[in-house]
């Protein structure tokens, strides 16, 4: 069996178990295969918590959940040395970080200490405790949550600190057709005592899932849609050129992780879609979750009502297209 077969089964099972999300479904298999960390905004019960664990179910690696909580602390995520009177030494007890996939529930709600200490170990792949510094797994995703509904008691992401992750994905409700299907799976669940085991045959290795990575990488790019990509960048920094309603609008543009991160998702994009070379249409589709994070508008657009997804919407109808 391909690793392209590998992962169509994967989607098919978890939207089996997660119903009306194709979309995070899909973001977050992108994130497995382009090494990169997911934020996730949507209102509560949206099955964010679920789709990070079914997806946990499906890979080889260990699953941790965090509650993020005005009152953490950074020793509650990296860990901490643990003193041993029996011989005097220390002993460093590893932290939640330290496993394959890691869920930040409501990460706004962590101080910055916190926030900070998340986002270098994201960043870094590695923890320093004291004079210590100790390497994450090789399979290292994070998926941090927000909840765009209570902003009371929230600590804002800083917008350099958003710039780590490679997307930030925004799910709506279900529709009812939709919401008909949970019903029905959910009384299943309770049939079966709230557990719903994962086939065999649809858990990926880590080894497989690294040869997909490189099958990933190897997905072409013809150098004008090259161009293409870096023009959708660079017209966030100089969107001048394409409008002064777009120049009035935009305060800063996206940084070079924004090139690195359409690069990486569009060829995981078509990969995923069956094929070995990039469209147009793949760098589209991902571009608003690329960029949401990564541009800031200036005050004039926000007082007009203008958002992110609304200029990024504008740069793709503009910027010519090979």
């Amino acid at each position: 069996m391909s690793h392209q077969q590998s992962f169509q089964q994967l989607k098919q099972y978890a939207e089996s178990q997660i119903i009306g999300q194709p979309k995070l479904i899909n973001r977050l298999m992108m994130a497995l295969l382009a090494d990169g960390h997911l934020l996730v905004e949507g209102a509560p019960g949206l099955a964010k918590t679920r789709a990070i664990k079914v997806l946990s179910d499906c890979i080889e690696g260990d699953f941790h959940r965090v509650q993020f909580t005005p009152d953490l602390l950074p020793a509650d995520l990296t860990g901490t040395d643990i003193y041993r009177p029996q011989d005097g030494s220390f002993k460093f007890q590893k932290g939640p970080l330290f496993h394959n996939l890691i869920l930040a529930d409501e990460i706004n709600r962590a101080p910055a200490k916190v926030q900070s200490a998340l986002l270098e170990a994201m960043a870094e792949r590695q923890i320093t405790v004291g004079a210590e510094t100790y390497p994450l797994p090789s399979l290292f995703l994070v998926m941090a949550t927000q909840n765009p509904i209570e902003q009371e008691g929230t600590y804002p992401l800083p917008e350099a600190q958003l710039d780590r992750f490679l997307m930030h994905v925004s799910i709506d409700y279900p529709d009812a057709e939709s919401e008909r299907k949970i019903l029905y799976l959910n009384r299943n669940e309770a049939r079966d005592g709230g557990t719903h085991p994962v086939p065999a045959s649809v858990v990926i290795a880590q080894a497989d899932l690294f040869a997909a990575r490189n099958e990933v990488l190897d997905v072409h790019m013809a150098d004008n849609l090259e161009t293409y990509l870096l023009q959708l960048v660079m017209a966030t920094r100089q969107p001048a050129a394409y409008g002064k309603d777009l120049q009035n609008w935009m305060e800063y543009g996206a940084s070079p992780r924004a090139s690195i991160a359409l690069d990486r998702c569009s060829r995981a994009h078509a990969w995923l879609d069956g094929r070995d070379y990039v469209t147009p249409d793949d760098i589209q589709a991902i571009a608003f979750d690329v960029l949401r994070h990564r541009v800031i508008l200036s005050y004039e657009a926000e007082a007009e009502g203008i958002t992110t997804d609304r200029f990024i919407n504008e740069l793709i109808n503009r910027v010519a297209v090979p």
